[in-house]
């Protein structure tokens, strides 16, 4: 939801071929650096004001999206780029083609701190050239501490993937890539395979771990060099911290913390669940619960019941009223349970939404 409370959506609007504008001899910017043919998801914003629904195609594909502090929105599922839509140019103008844009995903292999010509994936690297990467973001936000873009991306081990768009984003942006650190002897934690993602008021990143894991990687604890050929993803072990989340583990299992399953995550910046600000919650989906990391200690805010009715597979936060205390603010989520009808209720019973609160004492109204 943007600041004008219109809801965009990941929506599939066409075929996959992708329009002239998208492909090699266009004229669009993005596509002059690096053309895509084809994108199987696009988007839509729906306006409540006028009850309007408005397609909008992109050349690249989208799944989860977020928006920064610029009205500009990054997404996931887009790929071998990373990719934007800016809301305030497609308003002024109505012109979809010109608010879009990709960059391909380059590290600074050469280590001079911009962006050069690069090798492609898979080949060998070139001490005068950079690298081009292909690993598409998962989850998506931009860092309220210095604008950089930050995705994850699934994989065995996985990792984190850092955007800095520069003046040109298209031409100029770079990436930096930190692999989640897994048969490693010399980091003393193991991990692997996230999913969701944020980032808090610091900086620094949460994901969620299908090692059973809440994982943080603080940037700022990076002893070596962030460029350069050695920059290459399994230069900064020393950034990561893993939690193991709470509850029992699969019987004889070595290489995971706990049985519990989380989806996705969010940072709550704001003290809109009502334990604190900078808490990072994540979707307990093997224990029917959010779960709130609070100075190292998990809570579980369960929902028991109706029994199977929560799924939980996204997080946001809302400020309705900054005046009226904790009645005035809550975090929200969806159970998107593939089988609904399994849940207390049967065939009658739909995926709800839920919101949840914490009242400063238990007498508080």
């Amino acid at each position: 939801m943007d600041g004008q409370a219109r809801v965009w959506i990941a929506a599939r609007v066409r075929q996959a071929d992708t329009p002239a504008f998208c492909r090699e001899g266009s004229s669009h910017p993005s596509a002059r650096a690096f053309p895509l043919e084809r994108s199987n998801r696009h988007m839509q914003v729906w306006d409540p004001a006028t009850r309007d629904i408005t397609t909008v195609d992109t050349c690249f594909g989208t799944h989860h999206l977020n928006l920064d502090d610029e009205d500009v929105m990054w997404f996931t599922g887009s790929g071998p780029v990373v990719a934007w839509f800016d809301t305030k140019v497609f308003d002024e103008t109505g012109d979809e083609a010109a608010a879009q844009g990709w960059s391909a995903q380059v590290l600074d292999t050469n280590g001079n701190g911009q962006r050069d010509a690069y090798v492609e994936p898979g080949e060998p690297m070139d001490p005068a050239k950079d690298t081009r990467i292909a690993r598409g973001y998962y989850g998506v936000a931009p860092s309220p501490l210095d604008g950089s873009i930050w995705g994850s991306t699934l994989g065995m081990p996985g990792g984190l993937v850092r955007f800095v768009p520069g003046d040109d984003p298209v031409n100029t942006g770079l990436v930096e890539y930190y692999e989640v650190p897994w048969n490693d002897a010399d980091v003393p934690v193991q991990g692997y395979s996230p999913r969701g993602m944020d980032v808090d008021s610091n900086g620094i990143v949460w994901t969620v771990l299908s090692s059973g894991h809440f994982a943080s990687f603080d940037r700022s604890r990076c002893d070596g060099p962030l460029n350069g050929p050695t920059a290459t993803g399994t230069h900064c072990g020393e950034g990561w911290t893993l939690y193991p989340f709470p509850g029992p583990n699969y019987k004889g299992a070595t290489d995971s913390a706990s049985a519990d399953s989380a989806y996705y995550n969010f940072t709550d910046r704001f003290n809109l669940l009502g334990v604190g600000e900078n808490i990072p919650l994540a979707t307990g989906n093997l224990s029917e619960g959010v779960l709130a990391l609070v100075d190292g200690e998990f809570y579980n805010f369960r929902v028991p019941y109706p029994m199977g009715s929560f799924f939980g597979k996204g997080l946001d936060g809302r400020i309705d009223d900054p005046d009226a205390g904790w009645k005035g603010r809550a975090i929200w989520t969806t159970s998107g349970s593939r089988a609904p009808f399994h849940a207390e209720g049967g065939t009658e019973r739909v995926a709800p939404v839920f919101k949840f609160q914490v009242r400063p004492d238990p007498l508080a109204h």
